[in-house]
């Protein structure tokens, strides 16, 4: 038995809340931008705490980032959010506009008070370090605040861990309830389903009542707010045309795909054409700083979306299937990030598009009546196929080729469904446990320049025109 075999037989708890794994933010990155602000606001309201002594010697904010932050931050607008965050947004709350405001006036001083004092930053407080570093995380920042002669006077390391998740040097989870059904694995789910007789909607919902003390009635209203955002991010970018932020020059399609096949005289033709037009439009509303839903991530934020919007408006599936499907998708989304990782800067595309595909085959199939098996082996076809995907995003940009990956994770989730209900569930052979181990070897041993550092892969072999 392997050494991560044994481990993943023998998993803590998932702990994670639903709405701490699903985020509303601006795009283009939940790991380069909604972690990142998150790290900025973080530290400002940790120096407003310090003492009125070390405040009155501050003069001056660095940060410096590492990893694939420094290698790809320009094109994600990472310094951009940093400094956002700084100032005093959160992603939540923070449009788009805000991002794109301070990428366009880069010469801009921004006062912010500490107390009784008041400092400027701007993004020459951003410095962008070496790609290669010690640090536990690839996907690493350091903020400091300096005196007048730069010494520092507080410092913290952050780590932007994926799914615009953060943590920092000496982080220790937040104190919360425990899953009254816990699970470490897609195995003991299954054990929990059978000894409850719950499905896998309703044991999702009973752990988060347990974990965050929220009421069903407000879990589902909360459900409901986050797949409007969903839509919404569908019918901006269907409505939104012309080019994306960028030297790329790359043109939105997402209009123009929709129109081709709406009225296609071929049914199969027609139903995924508009799946294809979904995810782009997301996915382009993620790559232009718009708002968006980390599903898991925003760099494969169309995926589910686009399968949702599709489950909606085109399979006429119920609003109350749509939120128990998507209730089945975080099962599988929290898995994975608690067995191997959903952070490309991590384990590569694998674990961005990989498991928004898996995500949403285990909502197709749930909604759809499927019982857990089904769920599982809908869930397990879509990861296996996208193993071993490299994030090797051309430019920096969250553009090519995330965006028309995308539209290929929700197709693939589409077809994994058929696949797992075509066949008997006893005659699957690979367990989604199994497609998440080998997910994580794959995506610890993938060379660094295949994580999101625009170092290898379609970054350097497409000439950028």
């Amino acid at each position: 038995m392997s050494e991560y075999k044994y481990k993943i037989q023998n998993r803590p708890p998932v702990e994670t809340a639903i709405f701490d794994f699903f985020k509303v933010g601006p795009g283009p990155s939940s790991s380069h931008t909604i972690g990142p602000m998150k790290a900025g606001n973080d530290f400002y309201n940790k120096i407003s705490a310090l003492s009125d002594e070390v405040i009155s010697k501050a003069a001056a904010i660095e940060v410096t980032l590492l990893g694939s932050l420094s290698a790809t931050g320009v094109g994600h607008g990472t310094d951009s959010a940093v400094l956002a965050g700084i100032i005093g947004n959160i992603p939540e709350k923070c449009p788009g506009s805000v991002l794109q405001d301070i990428k366009k006036t880069p010469e801009k001083k921004y006062e912010i008070k500490l107390k009784n004092k008041s400092i400027t930053v701007s993004l020459d407080c951003i410095k962008f370090g070496p790609v290669k570093h010690d640090s536990p995380y690839n996907n690493t920042m350091l903020i400091a605040l300096l005196d007048a002669n730069r010494n520092n006077l507080f410092e913290v390391e952050y780590y932007s861990v994926g799914g615009g998740f953060i943590q920092w040097k000496g982080w220790k989870e937040e104190e919360r309830g425990k899953p009254v059904h816990p699970y470490g694995t897609m195995r003991e789910l299954h054990q929990r389903l059978q000894e409850t007789g719950l499905t896998i909607h309703e044991l999702i919902l009973e752990n988060e009542m347990s974990i965050t003390g929220m009421s069903r009635p407000k879990i589902c209203e909360k459900l409901d707010e986050l797949m409007e955002v969903m839509y919404d991010s569908v019918k901006r970018g269907l409505n939104n045309v012309g080019k994306l932020p960028g030297h790329l020059g790359v043109w939105r399609k997402a209009q123009a795909i929709l129109e081709q096949y709406k009225t296609n005289n071929f049914e199969a033709d027609r139903l995924m054409g508009k799946i294809n037009s979904y995810a782009f439009a997301v996915s382009e509303e993620n790559a232009s700083g718009g708002v968006i839903v980390t599903a898991p991530t925003c760099g494969a934020a169309g995926v589910i979306p686009a399968l949702l919007y599709a489950m909606r408006n085109d399979m006429s599936l119920g609003d109350r299937a749509l939120r128990e499907g998507l209730l089945a998708s975080v099962a599988v989304g929290m898995l994975c990030k608690h067995n191997a990782g959903i952070a490309g800067a991590e384990v590569g595309c694998q674990g961005e598009i990989g498991v928004a595909s898996s995500m949403a085959a285990a909502m197709l199939a749930h909604a759809r009546g499927y019982d857990a098996c089904v769920v599982e082996n809908a869930a397990e076809i879509a990861l296996e196929h996208h193993l071993g995907l490299t994030c090797d995003p051309v430019g920096g940009y969250v553009q090519i080729p995330c965006i028309e990956r995308n539209a290929m994770g929700a197709i693939k989730a589409y077809n994994a469904v058929l696949l797992a209900t075509a066949e008997k569930d006893t005659q699957h052979k690979v367990s989604l446990d199994a497609a998440i181990m080998a997910m994580n070897e794959i995506g610890r041993n993938m060379n660094i320049k295949f994580k999101e550092t625009s170092a290898g892969g379609l970054a350097v072999s497409v000439v950028e025109c």
